[in-house]
């Protein structure tokens, strides 16, 4: 028994050893773990589908797909994304292609080239795992190393696994504090951060430092700033949670029409501040007849818009949908119509 444990123990650490060092080790199994999650998530919408970067395949690593193309579009693999986001972000930084360019290249990461939308869930998270086992041996004064954790952070919440993702904020934000950067850098990973207090229940704690990096984003950046905006609708999205209606609806009337302007109708902060300015509307307790009418009439425009762009296995359109039922529950109670109630249950009457 005793052989045995040596030898097995010397054996991992050989493992370790040739897999560059315990951090390493370490991601590159959490990386083989999340792929192998994203490819059998993925199986029934890429079976006999090809990738569309090598071309192959799904006779080995299997495919993935979790962004807005249909069809046989954006079908990969996850090994070509990582590779391909690899060498793009590499050839902006040789070729000193300006950092409009350097940006939209490292957002290969998380994007999809095809659709332009963001990966989300599983998918999100195995590129967030590829991400981080590629840059984790830069030094931390190098910006790649906190860009790469925090693709590995947001991975990790797209997935569920906030608890997960809370240590890795954490330890970004501590790391720009140590390097000293400036607020503006620090917002980004305070927002993160609240999100996930949020997730894991801790409301007071997120709501707290949602509004620090709401107001800090207003005056740092302007209303207009994409990130002001998604500052405010995280802001709005703690309060609801604690059931602050009133607050959260006057917010909401003065950010959603500069985000509908700004960003445009088809932008996911666009359509998630509509659907949650939506649940303001039926949840709150002195909702009127007309807020409950309102609120259905903008989660039908919301949810067609979002089935649109993002397609109907989007999550942002599946919560949209969940919600819109919802409303149209409140409305017909409001109104005491139970037709629909029959009807259903005729429907579900064998002939």
């Amino acid at each position: 028994m005793e052989q045995d444990y040596f030898g097995t123990h010397l054996d991992h650490c050989e493992q370790i050893e040739r897999a560059g060092g315990a951090d390493q080790y370490h991601a590159d199994t959490k990386c083989a773990e999340a792929v192998a999650v994203a490819v059998a998530a993925c199986a029934e919408d890429t079976t006999g589908q090809r990738c569309y970067i090598c071309f192959e395949g799904d006779a080995e690593e299997g495919l993935v797909r979790m962004c807005a193309c249909r069809g046989a579009s954006g079908v990969a693999h996850l090994s070509c994304l990582a590779e391909q986001a690899k060498i793009l972000y590499a050839e902006a930084k040789e070729k000193n292609l300006g950092i409009k360019a350097v940006n939209e290249r490292w957002a290969r990461w998380y994007t999809c080239g095809l659709c332009e939308q963001r990966y989300h869930g599983v998918v999100a998270c195995a590129l967030g795992w590829a991400c981080w086992r590629t840059y984790l041996g830069q030094p931390e004064t190098d910006q790649i190393h906190g860009m790469a954790m925090n693709v590995l952070g947001n991975g990790l919440s797209e997935a569920g696994h906030h608890e997960d993702a809370l240590p890795v904020f954490e330890a970004k934000l501590a790391m720009e504090r140590r390097l000293d950067v400036s607020e503006e850098c620090m917002l980004a990973v305070q927002a993160n951060l609240a999100c996930t207090y949020g997730e894991l229940g801790q409301l007071d704690r997120a709501l707290q430092l949602e509004r620090d990096v709401y107001h800090a984003s207003l005056r740092l950046l302007g209303e207009e700033d994409e990130e002001t905006l998604r500052a405010a609708y995280n802001y709005v999205n703690a309060l609801v949670s604690l059931k602050r209606f009133e607050e959260a609806k006057a917010l909401f009337c003065e950010t959603i029409p500069v985000a509908r302007r700004v960003l445009g109708e088809n932008d996911e902060t666009t359509l998630k501040m509509r659907s949650i300015y939506a649940k303001v509307l039926y949840r709150a307790d002195d909702a009127t007849l007309d807020d409950l009418r309102e609120a259905v009439t903008i989660l039908e425009e919301t949810e067609r818009t979002a089935r649109r762009v993002l397609g109907g296995a989007h999550p942002i359109t599946t919560a949209t949908e969940a919600t819109l039922q919802n409303a149209r529950a409140a409305l017909r109670a409001r109104n005491g119509d139970v037709s629909s109630v029959c009807d259903a249950m005729e429907a579900m009457t064998p002939a």
